[in-house]
C-alpha cells in the first residue's frame, strides 16, 4: 500500500481540542486506537524522529484476529504487509504461547483475543502543532467525509459537556482475603522461589453500561498520562491512563521504562514534598526497582548486540496527578535480523507486572490471582511504514464489554518480603482511584472502604 500525505497547522486552541475531536471517530469505527502522549516531557516520552503528541488509526484495510499460533501468524501478516501502519494490542496470556510452562485456567471478564493487529483507513499524526493525515488512494475518499464532519481547518468542533452523576455498583476485592493471600505470597518469598511477584486484583461492576467517549474525555482531563490510550475492538473498549512504557523501537535502538514504586499525592504543598522524597528514599521501592531493572536487561540481552545494554536512568522520579512513580529507562541495540515476534518473544510480558525470576512468578500468578489478566497488563500500541514501534503497559485502565455489560479496573503492586499487606491493598485501590472517579463521576475516598 503506497501511503499518502497531508499536513496541516493547528493552533493551540486546536492542539487543546484535538484529543477530544479524534477519540469521538470510535462512535463510527469498529477498530480504533488513539495513542496520546498528553504532551508530556520529551525526557519521559523519549526524543527521537517518531515522538507523536498524538497518534490514531481507524477503520480497516486489513486485520488478523488470532488465538492460535499467533506469533506465527502475526509475523506472517506484518511481513506479506509490510512498510504499512498497524495499530493493535498484545494480551497478557499471550505468555502461554512463549512459554509452554505456562498455563490460564481462570475467567477473563472482559474477552478481547489474545492478539490482533489491523491496517487502519487513515492515520492521524501529530508533532509539535502539525498533523499529518496518512491515507492510500483507496481510503482516499473517506477524508472528505472526515474534513466535513470535524471541520479540521476551522476545528469547529463538538466539546462533549455530558456530565451527571451515576451509580456503578463495583465489586471490590475483600480486604482479608488479599492480607492472606499476601502472606502465603510471602511464604514462596521466603523459601527463594521467587523475589518479587506482581500481585493483581480485579474491581468487576456486571449489568453495568457506560459511555466510553464520555469517561474518555474526562480521564483525559483529570488524569493525563504520556501512554495514554483509547482503544476499540468491535464491543470491547479500553480507556487507559497508563505512565509506562513497554517498548519502544526507532531505528536499531530499544528502549523499555519499567515503573517499581508509587506513592500519592497530597493537595497540601509540604505533605506532597514529604511524599515525595519518601518515595525517593524507599529502600523498598528502590529495590523492587531495581531487580525489574536487571530483568529487563536480561531480557534485552537475548536480542542486542554485545556490550549495548544500558541502563540511562535509574530510579527516574516523575510526577502525575494522583501519584510520583519511580521509571526506569533501559536502552540496547538490536542484533541484525531480528524481527518483531522475536522481540515479543524475549521481553513479553514485562517484568513489571510479573515479578522474578519472570517464569515462577507468572506461574504463581496463576495460583493466586482470581481472575485471567486478559489486556490487562498487556499492550497497546502502533508499527509504522518504517518498522519502529511504540507500545505502552495496560495498567491505570477501564476495560468495558458493552456485550455483556461488564467493566473492569484492575490494580496491582509488588509484594516482596518487605512489604506490608495492608499497605499494598491500599496502594491498589489509590492506582484504581482516579478510574473509579471517572466513572462514578464522583470522589472515591479509599478509607471509607
Amino acid at each position: 500500500m503506497n501511503w499518502q500525505q497531508e499536513n496541516i497547522i493547528l493552533s493551540e486552541l486546536q492542539l487543546i481540542q484535538l484529543s477530544t475531536m479524534v477519540a469521538s471517530l470510535t462512535e463510527e469505527y469498529s477498530r480504533f486506537c488513539l495513542l496520546d502522549s498528553h504532551a508530556y516531557p520529551k525526557n519521559l516520552h523519549t526524543n527521537g524522529n517518531d515522538c507523536y503528541r498524538l497518534l490514531a488509526g481507524f477503520g480497516k484495510q486489513k486485520e488478523i484476529i488470532v488465538e492460535e499460533n499467533p506469533l506465527v501468524e502475526l509475523q506472517t501478516f506484518l511481513d506479506k504487509h509490510n512498510s504499512n501502519w498497524y495499530f493493535g494490542h498484545l494480551n497478557y496470556d499471550l505468555k502461554n504461547v512463549i512459554e509452554s510452562r505456562l498455563r490460564s485456567t481462570l475467567e477473563d471478564p472482559i474477552g478481547f483475543p489474545m492478539l490482533s493487529f489491523f491496517i487502519p483507513e487513515i492515520v492521524i499524526a501529530v508533532k509539535e502543532n502539525i498533523l499529518t493525515l496518512w491515507f492510500t488512494e483507496k481510503s482516499a475518499s473517506k477524508l472528505v467525509h472526515l474534513k466535513l464532519h470535524f471541520d479540521i481547518y476551522k476545528f469547529d468542533i463538538r466539546i462533549l459537556n455530558i456530565k451527571y452523576n451515576r451509580r456503578v455498583d463495583f465489586i471490590f476485592p475483600d480486604k482479608e482475603k488479599y492480607i492472606a493471600t499476601v502472606e502465603q505470597i510471602k511464604h514462596h518469598l521466603h523459601r527463594g522461589d521467587i523475589y518479587e511477584l506482581n500481585y493483581c486484583v480485579p474491581i468487576i461492576a456486571k449489568n453495568t453500561s457506560i459511555d466510553p467517549l464520555e469517561i474518555w474525555e474526562g480521564l483525559s482531563e483529570n488524569s493525563p498520562a504520556p501512554l495514554s490510550c483509547f482503544y476499540r475492538f468491535k464491543d470491547r473498549w479500553l480507556l487507559s491512563a497508563s505512565p509506562e512504557r513497554f517498548i519502544r523501537k526507532e531505528g536499531n535502538k530499544i528502549i523499555s521504562q519499567p515503573i517499581k514504586g508509587t506513592a500519592r499525592r497530597s493537595s497540601d504543598i509540604f505533605t506532597d514534598e514529604k511524599l515525595k522524597e519518601e518515595l525517593m528514599h524507599s529502600e523498598k521501592e528502590r529495590a523492587e526497582n531495581v531487580m525489574i531493572v536487571d530483568l529487563v536487561r536480561n531480557d534485552l540481552s537475548r536480542i542486542a548486540k554485545r556490550g549495548t545494554v544500558t541502563v540511562e536512568e535509574l530510579f527516574g522520579l516523575y510526577e502525575f496527578p494522583q501519584v510520583y512513580q519511580l521509571i526506569s529507562t533501559i536502552s540496547a541495540e538490536i542484533k541484525d535480523n531480528i524481527f518483531f515476534t522475536d522481540i515479543l518473544k524475549s521481553l513479553f510480558p514485562m517484568g513489571s507486572m510479573t515479578g522474578a525470576p519472570k517464569i515462577s512468578a507468572m506461574q504463581l500468578i496463576e495460583q493466586f490471582e482470581s481472575f485471567k489478566r486478559g489486556l490487562f497488563s498487556g499492550a497497546v500500541g502502533y508499527i509504522s511504514p518504517e518498522n519502529n514501534f511504540d507500545f505502552n503497559v495496560i495498567i491505570r485502565s477501564i476495560h468495558y464489554n458493552k456485550k455483556t455489560k461488564t467493566v473492569m479496573i484492575s490494580a496491582g503492586s509488588a509484594i516482596t518480603d518487605k512489604s506490608n499487606a495492608e499497605s499494598e491493598y491500599e496502594e491498589c485501590l489509590l492506582k484504581a482511584k482516579a478510574l473509579l472517579e471517572r466513572i462514578q463521576n464522583s470522589e472515591f475516598r479509599i478509607q471509607n472502604l
